[in-house]
């Protein structure tokens, strides 16, 4: 007897999920929409999170690194007080260009996980490779995170120094972008031997 009743509410409960109620309908709907905001919530948070100077310093790998050096120039402290942090210059602020750029970041997790950057001479023998895979993605996208700040169209050549003043008005000329000159801006260079300018 206890066979054909547990069939029959199978079957019953088949059927209310084949053809739901409006009841049903409705609370789907709220479920859904509910996980929708949930989730663009914890989604916003998450990139909001994972784009703070803290967290690009949560690993030694940064921290003791790049970041010191970073700590002693202009983006970092100067007089009117404003700063780039990492993800400024390293992540860009448009929405699609950021998530691709995020899913790259991918890999940098599995060098962290691999160990292969994990001591300052691990770093340094890895450190040409680095910046110039960073310098290509800054080149390719005319160093979009650079002129988020910094802009030809804005700059008063009149109140720059002369040298500064005549790169920049070459630069515009030649189609070039910052990080052509300006590599060294932020971080100690690396070792530059036997490679061509232009890299």
């Amino acid at each position: 007897m206890e066979q054909p009743e547990k069939a029959g509410r199978l079957r019953r409960l088949w059927q209310w999920w084949r053809r739901p109620s409006r009841l049903a309908l409705g609370t789907l709907l709220i479920i859904g929409f509910a996980g929708g905001i949930f989730f663009l919530a914890s989604f916003n948070k998450t990139m909001e999170m994972s784009n703070s100077e803290a967290f690009c310093i949560s690993c030694h790998e940064m921290r003791d690194n790049v970041y010191q050096e970073y700590t002693s120039t202009a983006h970092y402290s100067n007089r009117s007080g404003v700063r780039a942090t990492c993800p400024d210059c390293h992540v860009p602020h448009e929405f699609v260009p950021k998530m691709v750029r995020k899913i790259q970041a991918s890999k940098e997790l599995y060098v962290k996980i691999l160990g292969s950057i994990d001591t300052p001479q691990k770093f340094d023998s890895h450190r040409l490779a680095m910046a110039q895979n960073e310098w290509r993605r800054m080149k390719n996208n005319n160093s979009q995170e650079c002129r988020n700040c910094h802009n030809f169209d804005y700059m008063d050549f009149s109140g720059q120094k002369t040298v500064a003043a005549e790169k920049h008005s070459e630069a515009i000329k030649t189609g070039q972008t910052c990080i052509d000159c300006h590599q060294g801006i932020a971080h100690k260079l690396p070792d530059m031997t036997g490679v061509h300018s232009g890299s």
